[in-house]
């Protein structure tokens, strides 16, 4: 099996980003399987959190965040939006830009796959495995610095 070999392997010679990978895609496996009964997917989970979160953010900006490109931002958007859980209005200010905003729908969407979201965390990061706060602080640290550099790389 597969988890027996990693548990062979020494950890110090693994390096981080694949350790990172492995986690992000099994739970993009399992969020897919189980967003399924909302008729979204994980990344389109991630854009309506970010929409929740810049509350009236434009597809530029998501797409910055979650670090995608703009045409798979704006196909997330149009079926978001076919399906209810989003709406788009020309922004006032720009009005090439497009604003983006949950819906009712969309937030309650959004609370419920949060909820499945915090029980796949529970059942992978027990206290016994390692402190929560304490990851999610550190990993914080690290996405941030990711974005920065992601971004001073744009600007090159």
């Amino acid at each position: 099996m597969v988890n027996e070999e990693y548990n062979m392997v020494d950890s110090s010679k693994l390096p981080i980003g694949i350790l990172i990978s492995i986690i992000s895609r099994g739970q993009t496996f399992f969020l897919n399987h189980s967003l399924n009964e909302f008729g979204i997917n994980y990344s389109q989970l991630h854009v309506l959190y970010e929409i929740a979160h810049q509350n009236k953010v434009n597809q530029e900006k998501i797409a910055r965040r979650c670090n995608i490109n703009k045409g798979a931002v704006a196909r997330s958007i149009r079926k978001l939006e076919d399906d209810g859980l989003v709406i788009r209005k020309i922004d006032d200010e720009n009005r090439r830009q497009n604003i983006v905003s949950l819906t009712q729908k969309g937030e309650d969407t959004l609370t419920k796959s949060i909820c499945i979201l915090k029980k796949w965390e529970n059942e992978v990061f027990t206290e016994e495995l390692i402190n929560k706060d304490e990851l999610r602080k550190d990993l914080k640290e690290i996405a941030i610095r990711i974005i920065e550099i992601n971004e001073r790389e744009i600007k090159k």
